[in-house]
């Protein structure tokens, strides 16, 4: 089943949620601040970002107040991969959404010709 974590009073979760319902894609919808991704989830989406080219930072919600308040952008050239996956995982506010994860699928954001070749 694809796991969708989203944030209800996000637009781009919202906008990301309709797409899927348009194209009938049945998916689990889960509220990533009270149940942020897993460590083991968090791994799976950083190396399918890697494999595109990305990187641990494309994990992270940089426009938001906790990555601010957190001074992220400051502390992450420093951190390892273990702490900043550990930090992810323990603040679902801080990560990138919508988080979409299935067998075979690994986004994060909503960039919909990204999504409309996935689906």
């Amino acid at each position: 089943m694809l796991k969708v974590y989203e944030y209800a009073k996000c637009s781009t979760c919202v906008k990301a949620l309709k797409f899927l319902d348009g194209k009938k894609v049945s998916y689990q919808k889960l509220p990533i601040v009270e149940k942020a991704p897993s460590q083991a989830e968090l791994k799976k989406m950083l190396a399918a970002l890697k494999e595109r080219g990305g990187n641990i930072k494309n994990l992270f919600n940089t426009s938001g107040v906790l990555y601010k308040e957190f001074k992220i952008s400051e502390k992450l050239p420093n951190m390892t991969e273990a702490e900043a996956l550990k930090l992810l995982s323990e603040h679902g506010k801080l990560v990138k959404r919508p988080f979409v994860l299935g067998d075979d699928i690994a986004l994060v954001g909503f960039k919909e010709d990204e999504w409309k070749k996935v689906f």
